[in-house]
């Protein structure tokens, strides 16, 4: 082995020693040493951190979590609104949260910024609804349906600045009802003024009107009072505002930011600021401008009509013709409407003052033909109530006068006075719940009867059912009334009749 010649004497040695140990004792130091760093690496890993986290705890900027106490509200408000849609023959409809992009845009003029767009998912642009109406749209014209009228309920999110005082949210319910189909004029517009007048009475929100004006009267105001036509949607969305804003600063952004001659805005100015009932219909019939223009005569007689209609229905002391009213929104084509909300004046002499708008609507007779790949038209009617204004209200006036509201719907509490009788209780409730009847008993083998009782009390529960060893041999239990504290042996073959009987009284 000449080779081997090279190394010096104590090297040769040395790797004679490490051949002649055995096979697991080779580098069994180093084997160790890497053992313990990973035991320690992983021990690292698994150990807890104890930083606290860097985020804040809350909901994004404009949404809002509701409490059992405050859905129980909602859902009150909603069971009343659905109620009215199905009264009047409407059926459910429910569309994607999410729409395509391409949808969405360029239906809402300005409000078009407001839209939620999502982040590019498998090759498709998609934005969140915007509002319930153009997805109905969509629906028409994707299915091919040429007469409907629809109920959904749904959320929408909008990007703009919360209002939380005055229920304005990013994310929000919208309640709408609509009609679509080829009908004779005015017929199903002034239903959908008598819905909206339905729902806001028996809500008891107290006084309110409806403002009802015509978009084809404003083109042909604007038109008569020199506004070129590519800046009627743009003049139309300033007028809108006038519910927020005075003349005087609407009149200020026609003018310096829309480009607006300032004698054109003046006479708009006098159109605009008019309100009143079918009196005023008849006098704008005979303004020597205004009667030469078509669609401002369209509009008009439209008016007219649907005054005539709503003398019928009984509600004509509700609306008021108003020439501020605009509803910004590009889609709509006909007649208009808006509820407002009035608050009681402190003076009989004093105007009422609007604290807001709870609903809204109008004629949209174009858009589903935007949809269509032909162009086919479906005109449609419709409104929507402003859910999360209504909650507001409510919530607020609960607030003030200290009403307890109860979070379930619980009729009986199955009760004991002694231990060791969860199995009975047990059996006893599965026979109420076969029977339909909403009960609930204490999640613990022995409770203290007067802990299930306060429980009752507590969450408004009518009846208590009370078992024990007593009643179980005489084949009898007894029947509590929590709002009285009396209570009655009952046999427990007519247990189940009896508590249907009491229920059906109370």
């Amino acid at each position: 082995m000449p080779q081997l010649g090279f190394l010096h004497g104590r090297a040769w040695a040395a790797l004679l020693g490490q051949l002649r140990r055995p096979p697991g004792a080779v580098c069994i130091g180093a084997v160790r040493s890497h053992s313990q760093v990973a035991e320690a690496t992983l021990a690292s890993q698994l150990k807890p951190h104890k930083e606290k986290p860097n985020f804040i705890l809350k909901t994004p900027k404009g949404t809002r979590d509701f409490s059992p106490q405050q859905m129980v509200v909602r859902e009150k408000i909603l069971d009343m609104v659905v109620s009215c849609f199905k009264r009047h023959g409407a059926k459910r409809l429910d569309t994607p949260a999410f729409e395509l992009k391409e949808m969405l845009t360029e239906r809402y003029g300005e409000d078009s910024g407001l839209i939620y767009d999502l982040k590019d998912q498998g090759g498709e642009l998609l934005s969140l609804r915007y509002d319930l109406t153009v997805p109905f749209a969509r629906y028409l014209a994707m299915n091919k349906v040429k007469k409907m009228k629809r109920y959904h309920v749904g959320k929408v999110w909008r990007r703009e600045s919360p209002t939380i005082v005055q229920g304005r949210y990013r994310e929000f319910c919208q309640c709408d009802f609509d009609i679509a189909g080829h009908f004779d004029p005015m017929i199903p517009d002034a239903e959908c003024v008598k819905i909206m007048c339905e729902i806001l009475s028996g809500l008891q929100l107290g006084d309110f009107l409806i403002k009802v004006n015509d978009r084809r009267l404003l083109d042909g105001i604007f038109a008569v009072c020199g506004v070129p036509e590519s800046k009627f949607h743009a003049i139309c969305s300033s007028v809108d505002k006038l519910d927020k804003m005075s003349w005087k600063d609407v009149r200020h952004e026609m003018v310096a930011k829309r480009g607006l001659a300032p004698e054109v805005a003046d006479r708009i100015g006098d159109y605009v600021q008019c309100h009143g009932g079918v009196s005023l219909v008849e006098d704008m019939l005979q303004d020597p401008e205004l009667s030469r223009n078509k669609q401002a005569l369209e509009g008009l007689g439209d008016l007219k009509l649907l005054f005539d209609y709503l003398t019928l229905f009984g509600i004509a002391e509700k609306i008021s013709f108003d020439l501020s009213l605009a509803r910004g929104l590009d889609y709509y084509t006909g007649v208009i409407y808006e509820a407002v909300l009035l608050q009681t004046p402190a003076q009989a002499e004093e105007e009422p003052l609007n604290v807001g708008s709870v609903a809204a609507g109008g004629r949209y007779d174009g858009l589903v033909g935007m949809f269509d790949p032909k162009g086919h038209t479906v005109p449609c009617v419709g409104l929507s109530i402003g859910v999360e204004r209504i909650f507001s209200i409510v919530e607020q006036r609960m607030k003030t006068f200290g009403e307890k509201i109860r979070t379930t719907e619980t009729q009986v509490f199955v009760a004991t006075p002694q231990k060791n009788f969860l199995r009975e209780r047990l059996k006893l409730i599965a026979e109420l719940w076969d029977a339909g009847i909403k009960a609930e008993l204490m999640y613990k083998n022995n409770p203290k009867l007067l802990t299930q009782l306060h429980y009752s009390e507590d969450m408004g529960i009518p009846l208590v059912v009370i078992i024990g060893e007593q009643e179980l041999k005489e084949g009898f239990i007894k029947l509590r009334s929590v709002a009285s504290r009396e209570e009655v042996a009952i046999k427990r073959e007519n247990l189940v009749a009896e508590i249907q009987k009491r229920l059906s009284e109370s």
